[in-house]
């Protein structure tokens, strides 16, 4: 007997579908989706000078051939590089998912939509200077704007029902996936050729999330981010030279993305695209940590001026959290590194309590050897409370909350310090925002002179401005 298959090709996958037609077709009036993208934008940039700090990350930035030189290339904030939009969008990314500092989006799948920037800001700033090198008129910062907006909304609608992590997927799939789709609209291309650059991305075979996780994590996590954005730009270059695209990618029986890697599950949809993630995103503007954790460590600051002088007479830490939380960050045993530390729930509450802060030098060797950090964490016990795992994901709600209570070899306690929200939800923008702009102001001091502080942050600070530079002129305000 034999099976024929049908060699007639199909339409394309209504999911690519509908990427194509967001991107195409919406027309963004949310005020607040552009006000909170241009906070975004200046949060992400300022992740990625921070990170230039540390030489784990700069040795793998610049051109992939020493000497290489592209003219007209794109430009990396707070360095000298001028590179291909492929190889810029690598260094951009691995820059600001680096210290795990960047905003974040929880839902089904979790992952940081701004790491999209990498290969959006590449490409708008090597077509704005090849644009005015051709005396055409240059793409505009609105332009970067709504890009991020449109690829914060793909990622984040994609991970709202779809778990990519209980596959083995690592979220970094959904990063190629919405750099795909909006740098090919901004290279130019129609509604044919994003779907065929989205359907390149979907047959990729996808990261594994073993270097996030025991006994395997490891750096590559900082630099996922950039791997994936760069790639996007790469499939959307690729298919404006008019390579051909895969319309059953995700669909089609035996071979396609659903059947391979999804245990056989079409992708499930809450809501349709529009400006809602951005809206919502989550800033990390406290503490370079797993986001699942932040609100933990909010907890350590209540609680540290009243333990700081009692930490060796710690019995027990009782920490109440989500169920995500369980699952990735609870750890226990060594921790090898930095990208083990700073996914570990125990060790960032231990540092929170003994120091009364969480920076991302507290993640590197000369703290982590302190004794007191490894004792306190062996008398910690997480649990989960099934409520916190609901309101993490009720669309209403979208909590990420942790408790934190203290009992002592006396057999006192603590009160339980409880806390639902980090600084960084969107209900504590009033709140959150000062802080977002005060780590920016600090990170932009450690890498340019005190008048170049002042011009950008005159420029961020103004949504007007912003708006209307040249992607080409912003850039050049970090170039060192």
């Amino acid at each position: 007997m034999s099976i024929h298959t049908s060699t007639v090709r199909p339409a394309p996958d209504q999911a690519l579908v509908d990427i194509a037609n967001y991107v195409l077709e919406y027309q963004i009036d949310s005020d607040e989706a552009y006000d909170t993208a241009r906070n975004c934008l200046m949060d992400t940039l300022g992740c990625g000078l921070e990170a230039l700090g540390y030489p784990a990350c700069t040795k793998l930035l610049g051109p992939i051939v020493p000497g290489t030189l592209v003219p007209h290339g794109a430009k990396v904030p707070g360095t000298p590089f001028q590179l291909d939009p492929i190889t810029a969008a690598f260094n951009i990314g691995a820059m600001i998912r680096w210290l795990d500092f960047n905003d974040t989006w929880l839902a089904a799948e979790w992952g940081h939509p701004s790491d999209n920037l990498g290969g959006i800001l590449a490409t708008a700033d090597y077509l704005s200077r090849k644009a005015v090198s051709e005396g055409k008129p240059p793409l505009l910062m609105r332009d970067v704007l709504t890009a991020m907006i449109k690829a914060h909304e793909i990622q984040g609608v994609l991970a709202l029902e779809n778990s990519f992590n209980r596959v083995g997927l690592d979220h970094v799939v959904l990063v190629k996936v919405a750099t795909a789709a909006v740098v090919t609209k901004m290279l130019g291309g129609n509604r044919e050729e994003i779907i065929n650059a989205l359907s390149n991305a979907w047959v990729d075979g996808q990261s594994l999330r073993t270097y996030r996780h025991a006994p395997n994590t490891g750096s590559r996590k900082s630099w996922a981010a950039g791997d994936a954005t760069s790639r996007g730009v790469r499939l959307a270059l690729m298919t404006l030279k008019g390579e051909m695209g895969y319309p059953s990618v995700l669909s089609a029986e035996g071979w396609g993305f659903y059947d391979v890697l999804f245990k056989g599950k079409p992708f499930e949809f809450q809501r349709p695209y529009g400006c809602y993630v951005m809206e919502n995103v989550l800033f990390k503007i406290s503490f370079p940590a797993e986001f699942h954790a932040q609100t933990a460590v909010e907890c350590t600051l209540q609680l540290h001026p009243g333990v700081k002088e009692r930490i060796e007479d710690i019995d027990k830490v009782m920490i109440s959290t989500q169920e995500p939380a369980l699952r990735i960050i609870d750890k226990q045993g060594p921790l090898d590194n930095p990208a083990d530390r700073d996914h570990c729930l125990q060790y960032m509450v231990a540092v929170g309590l003994i120091f009364g802060r969480l920076t991302a030098a507290d993640y590197e060797n000369d703290i982590a050897n302190d004794p007191r950090i490894d004792n306190l964490r062996e008398k910690m016990q997480c649990v989960e409370n099934p409520q916190y795992s609901a309101d993490y994901l009720d669309p209403d709600k979208r909590s990420i909350a942790n408790a934190i209570q203290i009992h002592f070899r006396d057999g006192s306690k603590t009160d339980e310090v409880e806390v639902h929200y980090p600084i960084g939800h969107r209900r504590r923008r009033d709140e959150g925002i000062p802080v977002l702009e005060s780590k920016f102001k600090t990170n932009l001091a450690r890498r340019f002179p005190l008048k170049q502080q002042e011009q950008i942050l005159d420029l961020c600070l103004n949504q007007r401005k912003l708006e209307t530079i040249a992607v080409h002129e912003f850039v050049d305000r970090f170039v060192t």
